[in-house]
Formats: C-alpha cells, sequence, structure tokens
C-alpha cells in the first residue's frame, strides 16, 4: 500500500485492524529451537520450522536497532478518512489508526528474519518430536496496563474469545488446527493440535494471538466483535491517551511497560506519545505537513514527490527529504474482480479488463517513471513463478489438470499486457474486444456490449481516495472505449468500508500482501471455503487446484519444497486473471520534520520509524527556537 495514497505505512507490530489480521495469520511466526532436549521435548526461546533462527538465547538486542536509543518526544503522522471505534478486531464499526499497538501476544517476529520469531509473553516453549502439542512458559513478570498479570487463563480465554467471537475466516482455520487447550498452572499453557494441524502453522498460530485481559471483558461485559470506543487493555508498550473522533488520536508509551528491558524489546518504542492527525484526503494531509500540524510522512503519490516537496521548510533545511531501501513483497496492490457476480464469471471478460488498464502511460504520464508493473503475487522474491513451469512444479500441477486454468501446464507465467505510451492502447484494446466477442459481450447500436439475455456489460470502480481518480478516470476512459458501461464511483470511508465488507462492489482496489514463508493464511485470501466469508479473499475465489496447491505449501519440508510449491501455487493465482496488477517500488518514500533519527542501516523489511527511530531533543528545540514548528 505504500505505492497509493490508500494507507499510511505501519510497522507490523501496530499495524490497523486489516495488516493485523493478515500478520498473526499469515507471518510464519516460527520458533528455532534452542536445542535443549529432554525425553523427546524441546525447550525453546525461539522456533522455525525450517531449522533457521539469527539470534541466540542470549542475544542481547536485535541488530537494526539502537540498544541505546534515548526515549521521549513525540512523533505525529496521518490517517484517511474517519473512525469510530477503537475495537480493531470486529467487522463492525471502522477501528482508529493503531488501535491494536496496546496488545502482545506469545510470540513475535522481527523485521530482519522471515519465518523466525521468539518469545514475548512466552519466556519459552516446549514440543515433542512430532509437535503434536506447545506448551507456553510464560514470564510472570508479564503485567497487562492496570498492573494486573499476564496468566495462562487470560491466554485460554483470548483463545476462546478469537474462536467463538473472531473472523468468520479465521475461527474455521483455528478450528481446524486446536484441538484442546489446557492450563496447566498460572503461567503455563498447553495447546494440543489436530492430526490435521499444519506443523507450520500451528505454533505461531497460536502464539501469535494477541492475548487480552478475561478480568476486564468480564467486568465490562464487552464483546470482541463489537464496535466501541473503549479499549480493551494490553499489555504492550502503548496505551491510548485521548481521541477526537474523526480528528486525532493519541496513545503514550506506558512508564511502568514491563517488558522495557527485555533483549527483543530494547532500543524500541522510543518516543513518549505517538500521535495520528485524521485528514479527509491526501491533498489536506499534505498542506497540514508542510505547517508542520504533523511531522513524520511516508510519501505514497509519485506527483506529489516529483514536484510538491519545494515548500520553505524543506529548502530551508528544517525537513528531510529521503528514499531509504525496502526489501520487503509488494504488497500485490491490484484491481479486483468480484467473482461472486454473473459477469466476471468468463475468463475471457477477465482477460479483456487487464488488457484496457495502461500501466506504461501511467507510470511515465502520472508517476514520473517512479514504479514498476507487479506481475507476481510474490513480486520482488525468488518466490514469483517465472517462465515455464519446472519439473518440480509440474509433478505438482500435473496430478491437477482438470482443475486449471487453460494454459498453465504449457504457457510460461501469465505477465500482463504491456502497453504504449497513449492513455488509450490501440494493440490492447482490438484484444480486449475480441476476448468481449467472443465471450458473447456484443455491441449494440448503442455502442454499448450486450449478451443474449440484452443485459449491459456495466461495470462500477468504487474507490475512496481522491488521489485515485486521476489513475481511474483514464481506465474507465479505456473500458468505455470497448463498450463496457463503466462508471467509476468515489464514495466516503464509512460507505466504502461497509460495501467491500458486504462484497457490494463490482471492482475494487485492494491487496494481497503475503509472505516469504506463506501458509494457512493463505486460505483466508485464496481458499474456497473462506471465498464468501473472507475479508481478505475479496473477489471470492473458489478454486479446487488452489486449494489443493495451498495445502500442498502447507505441506513442504524444505525451503527448496517452499520456492517450488508457492511458485506453482502463483503461476495457478495469475492464470484465474481475477485481478489487475498495479505497482509498486523497493524504496520508502520518506519525509519528516529534522528532529528524528534512526539506525545507519534500516531493518530489511520494515521501515520501522513507530519501532526503532528515536526522538532527538536537541533538534527539536532548535526548530522550535526559530518558531519554524510548534
Amino acid at each position: 500500500m505504500r505505492q497509493s495514497s490508500k494507507a499510511i505505512a505501519i510497522p507490523v507490530d501496530y499495524a490497523r485492524p486489516r495488516l493485523w489480521a493478515s500478520v498473526f495469520v499469515l507471518i510464519a511466526l516460527m520458533f528455532y529451537p534452542a536445542l535443549t532436549k529432554a525425553q523427546d521435548l524441546t525447550k525453546a526461546h525461539g522456533y522455525n520450522f525450517f531449522g533457521e533462527l539469527k539470534y541466540p538465547a542470549d542475544f542481547e538486542h536485535l541488530d537494526y536497532v539502537n540498544p541505546d536509543a534515548p526515549k521521549g518526544g513525540e512523533i505525529s503522522i496521518w490517517a484517511p478518512g474517519t473512525f469510530d471505534s477503537m475495537n480493531p478486531y470486529s467487522r463492525k464499526g471502522r477501528a482508529g489508526a493503531l488501535a491494536s499497538a496496546p496488545f502482545e501476544s506469545l510470540l513475535t517476529g522481527t523485521s530482519d528474519e522471515p519465518g523466525s520469531a521468539y518469545g514475548l509473553l512466552a519466556e519459552s516453549i516446549e514440543y515433542p518430536a512430532d509437535q503434536s502439542y506447545v506448551i507456553f512458559n510464560m514470564r510472570p513478570e508479564a503485567r497487562f496496563s492496570d498492573g494486573t498479570p499476564v496468566t495462562a487463563e487470560d491466554a485460554k480465554f483470548t483463545y476462546e474469545l478469537f474462536l467463538t467471537e473472531g473472523l468468520a475466516s479465521y475461527r474455521a482455520v483455528l478450528a481446524q488446527v486446536v484441538a484442546g487447550v489446557e492450563v496447566l498452572d498460572t503461567h503455563r499453557i498447553k495447546y494440543t493440535f489436530t492430526p490435521e494441524a499444519s506443523k507450520r502453522d500451528a505454533i505461531p498460530m497460536v502464539g501469535g494471538l494477541p492475548v487480552k485481559s478475561k478480568a476486564w471483558f468480564e467486568t465490562t461485559g464487552a464483546k470482541l466483535d463489537e464496535s466501541r470506543m473503549e479499549p480493551a487493555i494490553g499489555s504492550g508498550p502503548y496505551v491510548l491517551d485521548s481521541y477526537d473522533i474523526n480528528s486525532r488520536i493519541v496513545y503514550k508509551r506506558n512508564p511502568d511497560y514491563w517488558g522495557a528491558d527485555l533483549p527483543i524489546n530494547r532500543g524500541r518504542s522510543n518516543f513518549d506519545t505517538i500521535r495520528i492527525e485524521y485528514f479527509a484526503d491526501g491533498n489536506a494531509a499534505f498542506e497540514a505537513f508542510k505547517s508542520g500540524a504533523y511531522t513524520f510522512r511516508i510519501e505514497n503519490t509519485s506527483k506529489n514527490w516529483a514536484t510538491a516537496y519545494d515548500f520553505p521548510a524543506l529548502e530551508q533545511g528544517h525537513v528531510v527529504k529521503v528514499e531509504l531501501p525496502d526489501g520487503s513483497l509488494a504488497t500485490g496492490q491490484s484491481f479486483v474482480m468480484n467473482l461472486r457476480r454473473d459477469k466476471f464469471a468468463d475468463v475471457r471478460v477477465r482477460q479483456a479488463l487487464g488488457h484496457l488498464f495502461n500501466f506504461e502511460w501511467s507510470n511515465e504520464s502520472l508517476f514520473y517513471g517512479a514504479y514498476a508493473r507487479i506481475t507476481s503475487f510474490w513480486e520482488n522474491s525468488d518466490l514469483a513463478a517465472t517462465g515455464l513451469p519446472s519439473a518440480d512444479e509440474l509433478a505438482l500441477l500435473e496430478p491437477l489438470a482438470a482443475d486449471l486454468p487453460a494454459g498453465v501446464l504449457t504457457d510460461p507465467a501469465v505477465m500482463p499486457p504491456v502497453s504504449g505510451t497513449r492513455p488509450t492502447d490501440r494493440k490492447n484494446l482490438r484484444a480486449a474486444n475480441e476476448l468481449l466477442e467472443a465471450a458473447g459481450w456484443v455491441v449494440g447500436d448503442d455502442g454499448l456490449r450486450r449478451n443474449a439475455a440484452g443485459e449491459t456489460l456495466k461495470i462500477e470502480v468504487i474507490e475512496d481516495s481522491p488521489t485515485f481518480d486521476r489513475i481511474i478516470l483514464p481506465f474507465v476512459d479505456n473500458l468505455k472505449a470497448a463498450g463496457i458501461d463503466a462508471v467509476y464511483n468515489r464514495i466516503d470511508s464509512a460507505q466504502f468500508t461497509d460495501r467491500t465488507r458486504n462484497f457490494d462492489f463490482d471492482m475494487v482496489t485492494d491487496s494481497f500482501p503475503m509472505s516469504f514463508e506463506p501458509s494457512s493464511g493463505l486460505k483466508q485470501y485464496f481458499g474456497s471455503e473462506t471465498a464468501d466469508e473472507s475479508v481478505f479473499n475479496a473477489m471470492g475465489l473458489k478454486s479446487k487446484a488452489v486449494d489443493a496447491l495451498i495445502e500442498n505449501v502447507l505441506q513442504v519440508q524444505t525451503k527448496d519444497e517452499l520456492r517450488t510449491a508457492v511458485r506453482a501455487l502463483d503461476r495457478v493465482l495469475r492464470a484465474e486473471y481475477f485481478w489487475i496488477p498495479q505497482w509498486y517500488n523497493d524504496t520508502y518514500r520518506v519525509a519528516y520534520w529534522d528532529m528524528y533519527e534512526h539506525p545507519e542501516t534500516i531493518a530489511p523489511y520494515d521501515l520501522g520509524y513507530l519501532d526503532y527511530w528515536w526522538f532527538n531533543a536537541e533538534k527539536a528545540q532548535s526548530l522550535s527556537d526559530q518558531g519554524v514548528l510548534r
């Protein structure tokens, strides 16, 4: 999402609700054993299914942080639209930015090591060779923000809460993994897994749940699946300080945070306060940044980056403008078609629409050449399918031949059409027209395409950000040039949230943020069983071949097998043509008032500006003394 202006970029630990859900379901938070065994039982400070772990049990701090970073000061960012809830775990309402920040899990990942993670609320784990169960040994010093201890009862309560009130798609996955939960004592909890549970998923899934206070829920009578402004208490370094609905949210660092001295936390959570200012659109937000209304900005609009950073504060050196490296996967940002609607049932219609988005013209004319085209769901990694399928891929694909899209076994991996530098590419328009004709959508006397029943091919594209107008309007013009009754409807944030959650759209911009070690989260994005429930499976994909390939991904035992399985899956997903991939780049475009600092080397998979950056009090005072920042 960095490549659009649809959202602020937020570190994994403090992601928005949708990103947060992706994190603990998608990311393989798996732990590598510290290799102390007794009677075939491994006790470990961490776990990685593939046996790789960067940090030993006695590590002092993460490599990408400054362990001596000073604490203090404020960082302020912006968020788009509105909010009417501080509960990030419900489909009801629109949760405020960073609403999941106060919560911690038993296990946590790092920003330099895909697929591995370490104990947070848990100091260690124990599991047998067959990984049929896991015991979490929780830290007795862990405390919620109200000073009460975090116990195994709280962890069990959290599991039961998500099992009964969580997203339907997540409940289904959780039920398939966990056979039972047992509190062994105050700070020990045991999860027993079903025989069908993926060994790569079981430990990370239960370890990734954000632990809630059982006492708080029982006292307040609150539900997980409800919209409410009162946040549940958590154990994390930040707590909600104040809010002004649709205007501002402020979080403050808990001075009594229990985990401040843990090696996993040293040099992190350095700001005393994090302030989020809300704006109706990106233009208003940018003007506010220029005036100092907030102080840190991820620039998501290439036009702004190329032309708008010429204001006095930057020219005078009060604002820093810099590009920093980003080694993470592309987000999979794309136009997504709603396969639940009959108009998209024929793959030729979907192929035709892909010919009508002109990325090359958009990149040259609108984006100042700043982007590359997304071509894969695992773009910017060696998991992306390329060329013809390998022998190992064919071994996975050939048994599924009857359910595969045409050409998967014999053709190179699907790539998006290449267009010319004019808004409407005549060659691609002709190709789109031929596909639509073949699919039975014929142009009538009025220039509109109709099927045999006389119905027009009407497609509505919805969006809530005005900065997308300049991108979508030329696309809609190309749709109209092909005889499609196309309309662009920009709606407010509340409507957009409601319509996308209820799958009430033809086409929408969405993202598919994949992992370097994908696992059961794939079912929420692409699985048939979640197609009519999961907010992540926006297109409603139902494919027997995709379901089987996801199972292959879950069963791999080595990194090589993982690469093969994911490439095969990527190949089939792209051949379904339910998306029109957009763009990405491999840098963060950052602007901030000159009072923040970061380690010389940025973590490869997270910019971490709310995580491991820090406040320079002397620089802030200088800005204040000069009267340039209030």
